[in-house]
């Protein structure tokens, strides 16, 4: 397996770790009731600001791992995966650990420089499949 599919496997298990990190508390505060039910009307409360930054957190690496992924599928299909293309993988990998945190605690503005670093690395490994 290249480096690039490690990370992309390990940003999936990630994001299964941040289900998890958010599910816990939202069952917490809304109850399984809601929850586990169909969810046809409003929580019956609002969400605390940390799970709702948990939430977010999640919604926004299931909006990031969409484009990592192709970025990966794409250096390793067309088998030009570098130490360069492995480099922004693990980048990529290490700014979305770090942002859930970052996000949770509100750290403002490292989220979004976290973030931007993320999204760089991407970037730069699509950038790279065409070079």
């Amino acid at each position: 397996m290249t480096p690039e599919l490690t990370v992309l496997t390990l940003a999936a298990l990630l994001q299964m770790a941040q289900y998890i990190l958010f599910a816990v508390p939202a069952n917490r505060e809304l109850g399984t009731r809601y929850t586990g039910g169909s969810r046809d009307f409003a929580p019956p409360k609002p969400l605390s600001k940390r799970t709702a930054r948990l939430q977010r957190a999640l919604d926004n690496h299931f909006e990031g791992l969409i484009i990592f992924a192709i970025a990966v599928i794409v250096v390793t299909f067309t088998k030009i995966t570098t130490p360069f293309t492995a480099a922004c993988a693990f980048i990529y990998l290490a700014a979305r650990i770090l942002y859930i945190p970052a996000y949770a605690f509100g750290l403002n503005p490292w989220r979004s420089l976290i973030w931007g670093i993320g999204w760089a690395a991407t970037l730069l490994m699509l950038i790279a499949a065409l070079f």
